[in-house]
């Protein structure tokens, strides 16, 4: 491997420290810099987006925004929500920060808080609607939006939000029937029966007629004011680029095509060595990839060592034959590195299957297309001794083929028989044939020529 892609591979690893913790610490020092204003003013309020997909960046920016209220000593914390939701192992643990946070939260719902939205909306204590905003449609959906039908998913998903309502005081069958297609609800407050096949999403005005939101407001300003907290210190908490970077690169589809890239360019580089660019692609995306998982905080630097152990190994492997160990121990190493930075293992493994396949492909064809190149062809013996070169090629003995002699020696099985009066050396199948017996050629090998005797 070059000199520079080394050099490059030691500054990925050295990136989530020189771009993310200066931006984790700039934020930091920003918030308790605007929290310590005069006691006049009151304590705190925080204004935090949910405007993206629910998943591991949006959980790590929450936990980091809750943690620096709590330092700030925050009064409120707002959400301002606007998200068809995303995954529900992330809005669990989000709902989660919330419920234990010492801060209590608010949830404004600017545009539209569905599916996994309102789940983090409902463990709110307060819910304030924009204007035209919608919340509900809480039904558990699988990737390419079709309904999982699963008993044991529906029902863990059903509990969890109606236990989030009835924690704030909201009707629970209300939560169910925003999760629950399958059943039938009779809501009382809009006179309104949902059978099955329907799930529940309340307007604006409908979600305050049934408890579900305690006022509407046009803006965020104005919901601070209707909570009476105008007068506090406003703190607008933005994720920190790093975290906007971080956010990108862990969305599932792009993590899964940088494993792809990082295989496919690492092993490009190693098999069909001399362009550079696919190991700086691969080594540039395998950064990205531990980066943006380092940032969303599922990752330590231990993880992204133990990867480059790997590519050690099986640089090692090239050249120092182990049987396989060090191969096996090297794939080992890749594997555990790529999968500990990640939050949902199993979905990670299916992540990297794929990757494995894709690079494959793409290492197949590339190799064929610059075949001459690769690595194995230095193992490879290709020079031909030809005449043109200045070589005297071996004369072809094809000529004798079936042709009578003399035995000039005994043949033992090797010897010499005169042939048309030119002495040729000649082999016998294994039998002893003596001196001026007549023989005969059977075969030719190459310079090889095989004779038996003349019965």
């Amino acid at each position: 491997m070059k000199p520079w892609l080394l050099r490059l591979l030691l500054l990925l690893l050295l990136l989530p420290m020189i771009v993310g913790l200066p931006a984790l610490t700039v934020a930091a020092a920003s918030t308790s810099q605007q929290a310590s204003a005069p006691a006049s003013h009151g304590t705190a309020v925080f204004v935090v987006p949910v405007k993206q997909t629910i998943e591991s960046g949006l959980q790590s920016f929450l936990e980091r925004a809750y943690a620096e209220a709590e330092k700030a000593k925050a009064e409120k914390i707002i959400l301002v929500v606007d998200t068809l939701g995303g995954k529900i192992i992330n809005a669990d643990e989000i709902g989660g920060i919330i419920r234990s946070s010492k801060i209590p939260t608010v949830a404004y719902v600017e545009n539209r808080a569905i599916s996994a939205g309102a789940y983090i909306s409902l463990n709110a204590e307060q819910i304030i609607m924009h204007p035209g905003s919608t919340i509900g449609a809480a039904a558990v959906v699988d990737g390419s939006g079709t309904l999982i039908d699963d008993p044991k998913i529906v029902s863990a998903w059903v509990a969890a939000m109606r236990s989030a309502a009835e924690s704030n005081g909201r009707d629970p069958e209300i939560a169910m029937k925003m999760a629950d297609p399958f059943s039938e609800v009779k809501i009382e407050g809009l006179n309104k029966t949902f059978t099955k096949g329907q799930v529940v999403t309340l307007s604006a005005e409908e979600a305050v007629k049934v408890g579900y939101a305690e006022h509407i407001a046009n803006s965020v300003e104005s919901a601070v004011k209707w909570l009476g907290l105008d007068e506090r210190t406003i703190i607008e908490f933005n994720p920190s680029l790093a975290e906007k970077v971080a956010r990108f690169v862990t969305a599932p589809g792009l993590s899964t095509l940088l494993l792809i890239l990082g295989i496919a360019g690492i092993a490009i580089e190693l098999f069909v060595p001399g362009f550079g660019i696919p190991g700086f692609i691969g080594l540039l995306s395998f950064g990205l990839y531990f980066f943006g998982h380092y940032i969303a905080g599922f990752a330590g630097l231990e993880t992204a060592l133990l990867f480059v152990v790997g590519i050690g190994l099986l640089i090692v492997e090239l050249f120092v034959p182990s049987f396989g160990i060090l191969g096996m121990l090297g794939i080992a190493s890749l594997v555990g590195g790529i999968v500990m930075v990640s939050y949902d293992t199993g979905a990670t493994l299916g992540s990297l299957v794929i990757a494995v396949i894709a690079a494959a492909a793409v290492v197949a064809v590339f190799s064929y297309i610059f075949k001459k190149r690769g690595i194995w062809n230095k193992f490879i013996l290709r020079e031909s001794l030809t005449s043109e070169e200045g070589f005297i090629p071996a004369e072809s003995k094809i000529l004798l083929q079936g042709l009578e002699g003399i035995a000039l020696t005994p043949l033992r099985p090797s010897g010499t028989v005169d042939i048309a009066g030119e002495r040729v050396d000649v082999v016998t199948s294994g039998e002893f044939i003596t001196a001026g017996k007549r023989v005969k050629v059977v075969k030719v090998d190459g310079t090889r020529v095989i004779v038996s005797e003349v019965v």
